[in-house]
């Protein structure tokens, strides 16, 4: 899994870290306006990113906050049991979101639209790349632009990204097709995540803490 964190930059966050008690051995970043994250892994070795969908940016009242869900997601201990688990919530709770979930044995995806429940699919084994849009949906110029990118590459291993670290840090295109996006407006590409499941052993998690073509990638590991 690799992902650049597009926020407010004055949106104020923590480094990854096990910040919450309630979730023991859970690492993730985390949001000081709402109190969760946007990338979490945890002690089992799943991970859970969340998204927002088209047209949902920011908070709503009445609403929960979508940083929940991954600390929801990592209370079960595979992603298909994760997944299995949120498909039975009011997706009617949150605004629109898009969470990938993953672990050894594979990646969910699941998509909240604000009313009903959640949709849940498995996602095909070989790339796929996730937006504001459904997977691989090449609508969105970001996606039509970086995910034949990255099927090209070379594979990474576990700790050596090679090209995806590269196309990761580009900032070239136009505004709807950059993946690694310059402040603009007061927002931008504010973090960067390289995180991976060796055949054998811990995960393997990178994160650079700012935009990826500037920042370090630096191990994380439990303070």
């Amino acid at each position: 899994m690799v992902a650049n964190r597009d926020e407010r930059v004055d949106r104020a966050w923590d480094l990854p870290d096990t910040h919450w008690p309630a979730h023991p051995g859970l690492l993730a970043g985390r949001d000081r306006t709402a109190g969760g994250t946007w990338l979490a892994l945890s002690r089992g070795g799943v991970a859970a990113a969340v998204l927002n969908r088209q047209g949902s940016l920011g908070p709503a009242a009445g609403k929960r906050s979508r940083g929940d869900l991954p600390l929801m997601a990592l209370s079960h201990p595979t992603a298909a049991e994760a997944a299995a688990a949120l498909a039975t919530e009011d997706a009617g709770e949150w605004r629109g979101f898009n969470l990938v979930l993953a672990d050894r044995g594979g990646a969910w995806f699941v998509r909240g639209a604000g009313h009903g429940r959640p949709f849940v699919q498995a996602l095909e084994p070989g790339v796929s790349m996730v937006t504001a849009h459904d997977p691989n949906d090449l609508d969105s110029p970001r996606v039509a632009r970086h995910l034949p990118r990255f099927r090209a590459a070379a594979a990474p291993e576990p700790r050596e990204w090679g090209a995806w670290r590269a196309i990761l840090a580009d900032r070239s295109g136009d505004a709807a097709e950059q993946i690694n996006v310059p402040p603009r407006g007061g927002y931008g590409t504010v973090c960067s995540s390289l995180l991976a499941f060796p055949a054998e052993g811990e995960p393997v998690w990178q994160f650079a803490a700012g935009p990826p073509d500037i920042a370090p990638f630096e191990p994380v590991t439990a303070g």
